[in-house]
């Protein structure tokens, strides 16, 4: 039959030839089967084409495309399965970035030299360590999917991160705090009381934008989170759009008890609407951009330089720590994976603190 390559060898066995992929070469591979007849042989070959079409589709058309392809249906297949952010991350890395130095490539040419060579670039564009490092984690996952779509996978590569210089984390001093609470709780509006709020909580922005008067239980003493506001890119269209979704991450679903002080703060400020947002006391928001530009103007007001929102959650944890507070309760009042993740990234010793712990020392002669 045409197109067929069946035959009877010499030892009385048949074999079939058939096309079983592409080389990145582009050369064709075969692939055989042995039977005790030619009808044995002729059903295994169908089955090779009915069992494994996706495999046999890819190895015979995957082998010539540019990597830019393999970017966009890797991408393509993170829809759906993971946070709108996150896709939006992903998605300026791979267009900002990867496409433009390597997305013309065939995956098969890639080498871990032109990897570092990448990397060198990105730094040399002025870009962050961080901001190199999660480009490079998502051209490492590209990668990892890429590989399983070729019929005979992508080398080893090897890929290296540039090093991060630990910066300072910025804490207030207990004598900011006090003063920025002062400030704060002096013709108090709806926007002060969140900003006061979250130094009693450690909330995240996106957070404290979302919350409403519903997540808030002044006889329960809690505060439960369940949804984080943020700015995104909307398509490629060059707008962005505000979206309210869910936390960022399932442990950063939780309940935050509230002390005395918070407790009292929240009698003080809530309102008759329990789906009033309470940044505003009504059903409009406060979109977390906005909210960063209050606090700069808060804490110029009252003499306090170098901050951010996230100033107020390191500066919660730290006073936490110094007051003794048990690091696994800590841990999931912040929403974090790990204790290791509060320790290295939030907890900030003063110097006051170091030197009562050194003190310890006394008892054991030191």
């Amino acid at each position: 039959m045409k197109d067929e390559n069946i035959f009877k060898r010499k030892d009385g066995r048949w074999e079939a030839r058939y096309v079983k992929s592409r080389a990145p070469s582009g050369q064709i591979v075969y692939g055989y089967c042995y039977g005790k007849s030619y009808k044995e042989v002729k059903e295994k070959v169908a089955r090779f084409k009915t069992t494994e079409p996706k495999n046999a589709n890819i190895s015979l058309n995957s082998g010539r495309k540019k990597f830019a392809v393999f970017c966009d249906k890797w991408l393509e297949s993170c829809r759906g399965r993971l946070k709108a952010s996150t896709c939006e991350r992903y998605r300026t890395a791979i267009e900002c970035h990867i496409k433009p130095n390597l997305g013309e490539c065939l995956p098969q040419s890639i080498t871990s030299e032109m990897v570092a060579e990448f990397s060198s670039i990105l730094l040399g564009e002025e870009l962050s360590p961080k901001t190199v490092k999660d480009v490079l984690i998502v051209l490492r996952l590209v990668l990892k999917y890429t590989s399983k779509q070729l019929p005979f996978g992508l080398p080893e590569i090897e890929i290296t991160y540039p090093k991060e210089q630990k910066k300072e984390v910025r804490v207030l001093s207990s004598e900011e705090q006090e003063r920025f609470i002062s400030y704060l709780s002096e013709d108090m509006d709806c926007c002060k009381f969140g900003v006061l709020l979250a130094m009693f909580t450690g909330l995240r922005i996106g957070e404290l934008c979302a919350l409403k008067w519903e997540n808030i239980s002044i006889h329960d003493r809690t505060i439960k989170v369940t949804a984080t506001m943020q700015r995104l890119k909307s398509g490629n269209t060059g707008h962005t759009k505000v979206v309210v979704g869910s936390p960022k991450s399932d442990l950063s679903y939780r309940i935050i008890p509230l002390s005395d002080a918070a407790v009292k703060l929240c009698k003080s400020m809530e309102v008759k609407s329990r789906n009033a947002y309470i940044l505003t006391g009504n059903g409009d928001f406060i979109e977390p951009r906005t909210l960063q530009y209050r606090l700069k103007k808060y804490a110029k007001d009252c003499g306090i330089e170098d901050i951010h929102f996230h100033t107020l959650r390191h500066t919660f944890a730290t006073r936490c720590v110094e007051v003794g507070f048990e690091i696994k309760s800590l841990s999931e009042i912040l929403g974090h994976a790990t204790t290791a993740i509060t320790m290295e990234r939030y907890v900030h010793p003063s110097l006051a603190l170091k030197r009562e712990n050194m003190q310890k020392l006394t008892a054991v002669g030191l």
